[in-house]
């Protein structure tokens, strides 16, 4: 059950997030619409890693048996996590200055502002 709902909320943040980089021409909402995108996949990665009841994975004497091996949380996904983010921060670091770039050089926040992207 808290899976499929962790599946769901990671579809819904990437749906919205996609909507918001295909349809707002602010760049700032751009930059916004790609973390929500960047967050549903991180919520996605740790609902593949999801184990009901699950124990962190420490193995030692006390959980040798194979009940609390299939009751492990797989350390992976959240792993994978944790170096999303730091891409994503510094992914979203780099989008904001160039945000700052275009409103200095064009005194605007609308990307259909700038001439040079235009063919």
């Amino acid at each position: 059950m808290m899976t499929n709902l962790l599946f769901i909320l990671a579809g819904a943040l990437v749906l919205v997030g996609l909507w918001g980089i295909l349809t707002r021409r602010n760049i700032f909402k751009i930059i916004i619409g790609f973390s929500l995108v960047d967050t549903g996949v991180h919520v996605f990665l740790v609902a593949i890693g999801y184990v009901k009841n699950g124990t962190a994975p420490i193995f030692d004497k006390e959980y040798s048996s194979l009940h609390s091996l299939l009751n492990t949380v797989d350390p992976i996904p959240s792993a994978l996590v944790l170096t999303a983010i730091v891409i994503g921060l510094a992914v979203t670091a780099l989008m904001l200055s160039f945000a700052v770039r275009l409103i200095l050089k064009n005194r605007t926040l609308l990307v259909d502002g700038k001439k040079e992207l235009k063919w």
